[in-house]
């Protein structure tokens, strides 16, 4: 083969000596044009290998992708929250260093907010030293816990933490651990800063030593979020968790006594409300685990001030509120207190089986609200009554919660006198006028079979009468 067919098959000159040219006789199917190739014999270009197809694509692991949204939506509040509350929400202090101090400790470097409080000092209307006055034995029925009985309030441990408060479990960091407790009359507030994530060993074995010198701890909802979560961080840091301390959360006593007032037992609104404390330019608490992370990230040090006042706010309110519970729990229906607290007062020493506490405040609240609350006050004082064997005065008070009750509320009343008129007082007749009033109060059935034993009774009882004396008894009444 000569050097133009050569040229001719790689498609470069055809055989009119053109570069470019097309070859005669034309192939069924062209070839692929190629570069002029030089005046040589060359081999021939070797045939490329076809693309290998692409491997399918992995789908990404739903659990992955559940928690890109999760936090991408996590986001997107905590900007709508700063838009709707606008730039008061997030108080900006002046540039300056981070709050808390590093302090070398046999454990580590550990980064360290304090202050000492001294006796006289109050938080809104309550002195916080009033805390120490409280009787074991009182703090044990006000939160219904016997164990509470002997422990040394003198020597107890005020905690509360702020979190990164992301995705619960082994995902939420306590980055602040506020502490607090009495030296004298004076209050100490200690708080443990994580300046690193990653360096919570030495912070936890401070809070460590501390709980070892301390009788109880006294929380805020700490039984279901503070105390469970940094038992986990122990484990997580490999560092040994301390012993179980008797442990008093307020959150329990508080929806005890205050949930008549129908406002919840959000901390901030009780300390509003009950010790007439308003905090100004308070950080929001869903603005908080933003904060730390931009903190994290590189920002100013100072924009943590106002997380860390918040945290010693939230330490002062524990001390008042213990102070001023047991306080009012300790007077029993003091003049001029909300009979709606009363009222909660006088269930707590019912399940404390402080009989005679419990009926005063019943009592007090029946004479401090002819409404609702005065309703069932007069009713708890009349079940007090009643098992003290003082049937007649449980009927006087059931008669007086009668004369202010509404609607559904009088059905229950009903109930109660039919009770104690067949049971206690042996009246018959009463029993069945007031028990064909209280069918809705325990369904139809129930009712139904009421009215025909009372029937019965009294239709025998009649008999028996009219046999002995020839004419049957004559009851009147309300």
């Amino acid at each position: 083969m000569d050097l133009k067919r050569k040229l001719a098959r790689l498609g470069g000159i055809g055989p009119g000596g053109k570069p470019g040219a097309s070859p005669s006789p034309a192939p069924e199917a062209p070839e692929p044009e190629a570069s002029v190739a030089p005046a040589v014999d060359v081999p021939a270009a070797p045939v490329e290998a076809p693309p290998a197809p692409e491997p399918p694509r992995k789908e990404p692991d739903p659990r992955i992708v559940a928690l890109r949204r999760m936090l991408g939506d996590w986001a997107e509040r905590q900007d709508a929250a700063v838009a709707r509350r606008g730039p008061s929400a997030a108080p900006r202090p002046r540039p300056g260093p981070l709050p808390a101090e590093p302090r070398t400790t046999p454990h580590g470097v550990v980064h360290v907010a304090e202050r000492v409080l001294p006796p006289d000092h109050q938080h809104g209307s309550a002195p916080l030293a009033e805390a120490l006055d409280v009787e074991a034995p009182l703090v044990a029925s006000l939160a219904l816990q016997p164990g509470l009985a002997g422990v040394d309030f003198q020597r107890m441990l005020f905690l509360d933490t702020e979190t990164t408060g992301l995705a619960g479990g082994t995902g939420t960091v306590p980055f602040l651990v506020g502490l607090a407790w009495f030296e004298g009359r004076s209050l100490r507030v200690h708080q443990l800063f994580l300046r690193r994530l990653g360096e919570e060993a030495p912070m936890l074995r401070v809070l460590a030593e501390r709980m070892a010198e301390s009788s109880c701890l006294v929380t805020f909802n700490g039984k279901s979020f503070d105390w469970p979560l940094l038992r986990t961080r122990f484990v997580l840091n490999r560092v040994p968790p301390p012993a179980e301390l008797p442990h008093l959360d307020l959150l329990h006593c508080a929806r005890r006594v205050f949930k008549y007032r129908g406002s919840g037992t959000r901390l901030v609104h009780l300390e509003e409300q009950v010790l007439g404390y308003h905090r100004v330019d308070d950080v929001d608490g869903a603005l908080i685990p933003d904060l730390y992370f931009r903190f994290l990230r590189g920002s100013d040090g100072s924009a943590l001030t106002p997380v860390l006042e918040h945290n010693a706010n939230d330490l002062l309110l524990l001390a008042a509120l213990l102070g001023v519970l047991v306080r009012r729990f300790r007077a029993s229906g003091a003049e001029g207190e909300d009979p709606r607290d009363l009222l909660g007062f006088a269930g707590v020493a019912l399940r404390a089986r402080d009989y005679e506490r419990a009926h005063a405040f019943a009592r007090a609240a029946a004479a401090g609200d002819p409404g609702a609350v005065g309703v069932e006050a007069l009713a708890l004082a009349s079940r007090l009554s009643r098992r003290v064997g003082d049937d007649q005065t449980a009927a006087e008070n059931l008669h007086k919660a009668l004369a202010s009750a509404r609607g559904e509320k009088a059905a229950p009343l009903h109930l109660s006198l039919a009770k104690l008129y067949e049971h206690d007082l042996k009246d018959l007749p009463r029993a069945l006028q007031h028990a064909r009033l209280a069918a809705s109060a325990e369904g139809a059935d129930a009712s139904r079979r009421r009215i025909e034993r009372l029937e019965r009774k009294l239709s025998r009882v009649t008999r028996e009468y009219t046999l002995d004396f020839g004419a049957p008894p004559s009851r009147t009444g309300p």
